[in-house]
C-alpha cells in the first residue's frame, strides 16, 4: 500500500511540474506576441506619418531615413516600447526606393521598407519587416 501511495505521489508531482512548465511557456509566448503587436503598431505609425507628409522622393528621403526629423519624432515616440532597441544593431531601419510609374500610371510610387528589431531578455534578436507602397502626390 505504501508503494502505491509513493507511485501516485510521483505521478502527481510529474503532472504538477508539467503544468508549471506549460504556464512558463505560455507567459513567454504571450510576451512575444505583445512585442510583435507593438512592432506592427510602430511600423503602421511610421507609414501613417509618411502618408500624411509630402510623399515626394526627396521629402521622404530627407524626413524619414535615419536622421530626418520625421524619423526622429517617430523613434522618440516609441523609444521604450520594445526591449533591447537601444542595443547597437537593433535600431529601426527605413529604406525608400522610388518606383517608375510605368506607361499607364499617372503617379509614381515609393516602396518603403521598415525593419524593426527587438530583443527580449534571455531571447534571440527578433525583427519585423513591413513593406508599403506610397503613391507620390499629383503635381
Amino acid at each position: 500500500m505504501l508503494l502505491e501511495a509513493l507511485v501516485a505521489l510521483l505521478i502527481f508531482s510529474v503532472g504538477v511540474l508539467g503544468l508549471i512548465g506549460l504556464q512558463a511557456t505560455s507567459v513567454k509566448q504571450a510576451s512575444a506576441a505583445e512585442y510583435r503587436s507593438t512592432a506592427v503598431l510602430q511600423a503602421n505609425d511610421l507609414v501613417s506619418r509618411m502618408w500624411v507628409s509630402d510623399r515626394t522622393d526627396l521629402i521622404l528621403q530627407a524626413q524619414f531615413v535615419t536622421d530626418g526629423d520625421g524619423y526622429k519624432a517617430w523613434k522618440d515616440a516609441w523609444a521604450s516600447a520594445l526591449p533591447g532597441t537601444s542595443v547597437t544593431g537593433n535600431k529601426p531601419t527605413v529604406s525608400i526606393a522610388s518606383q517608375p510609374k510605368g506607361s499607364t500610371a499617372t503617379l509614381g510610387t515609393n516602396l518603403v521598407t521598415i525593419t524593426i528589431y527587438w530583443q527580449a531578455p534571455g531571447d534571440d534578436q527578433r525583427k519585423y519587416v513591413m513593406v508599403a507602397q506610397l503613391d507620390q502626390p499629383q503635381k
